[in-house]
């Protein structure tokens, strides 16, 4: 066995023995650039200066080339390993390591060397801590409001599920947007997103909103997992009804043979049907694009966003 094939069984000892599902070959609207600038290799090297993980890595997410020639990018705070197993994300799973206490203040040092106007944080599942991380993540919040005061910061949490006032602290932190993701349709769920639950995670998002009204909600989903077109719009109404105000949809791309298979490859005309849908719900900003992610254009999207709030009020 190859160093390489045996650190992808270790980095995900709970997929080893599912059936391989062949990757599919993309289509022609979905081609990146492989990562090469300067600017790339420049954000590489001040991550692993400060000993950060982001998720543009550990997820493999397909936009790290562009987003990092930017100089942006989306922080993975309270380490690289994830308590969960879900089966459709690139994330090591195992027993996590020891929480950084350094970490809150080499996020900040980051945010404030690449001059990031809008940061967005994240965190793998921390089902092992007693607050499922929210503590940490308030540090880091706290820090980043020192270092780079004019910076808004987008929280990006996990469900923290059966983790009592989690969600209170990560509000009363202040954070600019609260973004925790569906990710697909409730009947998916439990091959998805084993661990989770879905109203869990839409109840979480209203609870936010409805504790700090000033506060904007954020959530997405993947397509090509399995789902219907109704299935999507059903998930949107049920998140307007909680009190969404802005909503991601991207394609689902399959990072291993050891992943979900992908089920289809939506259109971008498909796409461009969801953001229309969306709009008529009453969302105040919808990115709906094979390659959208969660943080991709994150900080353009909020000023939209805010923009988009003023013209409503007005």
């Amino acid at each position: 066995m190859s160093n390489l094939t045996y650190k992808k069984l270790i980095r995900h000892p709970e997929k080893v023995n599912l059936p391989d599902n062949p990757i599919k070959r993309k289509p022609n609207w979905i081609r990146v650039k492989a990562p090469v600038s300067k600017e790339y290799i420049d954000t590489k090297n001040l991550m692993r200066n400060l000993k950060l993980n982001t998720v543009c890595e550990e997820a493999s997410c397909p936009n790290i080339g562009e987003c990092w020639k930017k100089g942006h990018a989306t922080f993975m705070i309270l380490g690289d390993i994830c308590t969960r197993g879900c089966s459709f994300c690139n994330v090591a799973t195992g027993k996590p390591n020891t929480v950084d206490k350094f970490e809150p203040f080499n996020v900040a040092s980051a945010v404030k060397k690449l001059n990031l106007n809008h940061v967005v944080i994240t965190s793998v599942d921390r089902d092992d801590l007693n607050d499922g991380g929210a503590s940490h993540f308030c540090e880091v919040i706290k820090e980043i409001r020192i270092q780079s005061p004019n910076s808004t910061i987008e929280v990006l949490t996990p469900d923290f599920l059966r983790k009592k006032n989690a969600l209170n602290k990560i509000v009363n932190a202040k954070p600019d947007v609260f973004n925790h993701n569906l990710e697909t349709v409730p009947r998916l769920y439990k091959n998805v997103r084993p661990g989770a639950a879905y109203y869990h995670s839409l109840t979480l998002l209203k609870e936010a909103k409805i504790l700090d009204k000033n506060i904007y909600t954020k959530s997405g989903i993947m397509v090509g997992l399995g789902e219907t077109n109704d299935e999507i719009i059903d998930v949107l109404k049920d998140m307007r009804k909680h009190l969404v105000d802005f909503v991601t949809i991207g394609q689902y791309l399959q990072p291993t043979v050891k992943h979900i298979g992908i089920d289809r490859f939506v259109t971008p005309n498909d796409f461009s049907k969801f953001e229309s849908i969306a709009y008529d719900l009453g969302f105040l900003m919808v990115s709906s694009s094979p390659m959208t992610r969660s943080s991709f254009f994150a900080g353009e999207d909020f000023i939209k966003l805010k923009n988009n709030t003023v013209n409503q009020i007005n």
